[in-house]
């Protein structure tokens, strides 16, 4: 399994351009937080809070854990932090899966117009696991800019 230096340093490569830079600090949060939400919205019949959101959270966790320690704690932090976007998405008047889904489309739509701009491909149509990537090499940048290791 490549490093966190590896797995940010070859997501880098393809998020040089600093607009498709800054549309990544408003659309992946967006994407991470609605993909969760329209998850959240399949619970199991009288356990609101086991569904397959608490599922992707659970996974990712994991996976970032077995990359980095330091960066998975962080990463739950910023998971706890979805998780309460979540709770007061439920509170429109709009079904919970309904505006996940509509967050979810116009971010990929600002994903793809920063690539545009970048003048490469999205990461993950080179390897899936970028797709988990994307919110660690944000939190990556809080570490550096912090002075924190991971």
């Amino acid at each position: 399994m490549r490093t966190a230096d590896q797995w940010m340093d070859a997501y880098g490569e393809s998020h040089q351009h600093p607009s498709n830079k800054r549309i990544h600090w408003i659309c992946v949060p967006l994407i991470m937080m609605s993909l969760i939400g329209m998850l959240w919205s399949v619970a199991l019949p009288g356990a609101p809070w086991l569904n397959l959101g608490v599922g992707l959270m659970a996974f990712g966790l994991v996976y970032y854990w077995m990359i980095s320690k330091p960066l998975a704690l962080g990463m739950a932090v910023v998971t706890a932090a979805m998780l309460l976007g979540i709770v007061l998405l439920q509170q429109l008047p709009i079904a919970l899966w309904k505006s996940s889904v509509a967050i979810f489309v116009v971010a990929w739509v600002g994903q793809f117009i920063g690539h545009k701009l970048e003048g490469k491909k999205p990461s993950f149509f080179e390897d899936l696991q970028y797709l988990m990537i994307g919110p660690m090499w944000l939190l990556g940048h809080v570490f550096k800019r912090n002075g924190w290791s991971y």
